[in-house]
């Protein structure tokens, strides 16, 4: 089978403590970035060794190089800027750390420059045995949070220049990974989520932004970066409302979004958050067509609680209401890490947790 594969992941897993300990060492100036990589590897070479262990096919490097999921690849974008932060997150657990994640701003033209994923994706590849997977940022997430008003008026006075850039950029990005032998691409979309929310299309509405237009032109942004791609290379998408630490910025059923989402994005799979009611119900699978599969993201990786794999096979039994079992897979609801914290579970939970997206994939379809 080809990927998504029956028992998928979303991409980010937690860092071991040599990880955590090393990159705080490397920030203070205490250690080369060379030292630092060097204790990533092992990391990543062990860690690797026990997914495998798990039937997982799909392996990724558990994003042990990045701090967060998003900024650490769109730094590197010749343009861009990161500074600040944003409004606090109203359903962090954790809000005394006083963290807001850092604000992207488009402060020239947008350029790639250099390779941003390439040696961190041969390095992977150097020690799985079975699918290796990256996962970067959706180019959407250059312009959702600010916008016209984030991006600077004199490099871009016209917005369709604007989007072309960023889609060379991404283009050649991705170009370079599968000539170094990618074969299996997932976009992190949180975006398309957030235009779920009430609220977040409000606020999308304030900045002078339609709210019901983003979609669309959300959409020809990604085609633009992934159509024409080889026929060799499998292209997911991400869909998460947010997961610092164990909580979520958004919430909202996809009915808002799901026509466009399911048939004017030229994807293969999508990743689905359904770990709870803040996802809505299944109902807006009806749109999915025929040559396309959702992974469902029903088992949670924000909670410590093993979910029963009776209950599972429920829900995608729900779910195949609305679209064929044969072109559903199921993974966690999201990353265990999207940022460097890590969510609210221990190393033993998580990998509870993913030999269960095993064993519940093989329950259902007979197969991880």
């Amino acid at each position: 089978m080809n990927p998504p594969f029956r028992a998928d992941h979303v991409g980010s897993l937690l860092r071991t403590p040599e990880v955590k300990e090393n990159r705080y060492k490397w920030k203070k100036g205490e250690i080369s970035a060379e030292e630092l990589r060097a204790v990533e590897d092992a990391a990543i070479a062990e860690t690797v060794k026990k997914l495998e262990s798990t039937g997982m096919k799909s392996i990724t490097d558990g994003e042990f190089r990045r701090d967060y999921f998003h900024l650490d690849f769109l730094k590197e974008l010749a343009g861009v800027t990161v500074t600040g932060g944003i409004d606090a997150n109203p359903n962090a657990k954790a809000a005394e750390d006083g963290f807001t994640p850092p604000k992207l701003s488009v402060t020239g033209k947008l350029k790639h420059n250099k390779d941003i994923q390439v040696a961190d994706f041969e390095y992977l590849k150097s020690v799985v045995t079975q699918t290796p997977k990256v996962s970067i940022p959706s180019p959407t997430m250059v312009h959702f949070r600010g916008g016209r008003k984030s991006i600077d008026i004199n490099s871009y006075p016209d917005m369709d220049e604007f989007f072309h850039d960023l889609s060379v950029a991404y283009r050649r990005e991705i170009d370079h990974l599968y000539k170094a032998g990618l074969r299996y691409l997932q976009l992190d979309d949180t975006n398309l989520a957030y235009l779920c929310d009430p609220k977040m299309r409000a606020a999308a509405a304030e900045r002078g932004e339609d709210p019901n237009e983003l979609p669309r032109t959300y959409a020809a942004l990604i085609n633009s970066v992934i159509d024409g791609r080889p026929d060799d290379l499998t292209v997911g998408i991400h869909l998460c409302r947010g997961n610092y630490r164990s909580t979520w910025f958004a919430e909202g059923g996809y009915e808002p979004v799901a026509e466009i989402l399911f048939n004017s994005i030229n994807v293969d799979a999508y990743f689905l958050e359904y770990d709870d009611e803040r996802s809505g119900d299944f109902a807006p699978l009806r749109f999915v067509p025929k040559a396309k599969n959702v992974v469902l993201g029903i088992i949670s990786s924000k909670v410590r609680t093993l979910e029963s794999i009776d209950d599972l096979a429920k829900r995608i039994d729900e779910a195949a209401q609305y679209m064929p079992l044969e072109q559903m897979c199921v993974s966690p609801q999201c990353g265990f890490s999207s940022t460097h914290h890590g969510n609210d579970l221990t190393h033993d939970d998580q990998w509870r947790k993913l030999e269960l997206v095993v064993n519940t994939a093989i329950k259902v379809w007979g197969e991880a």
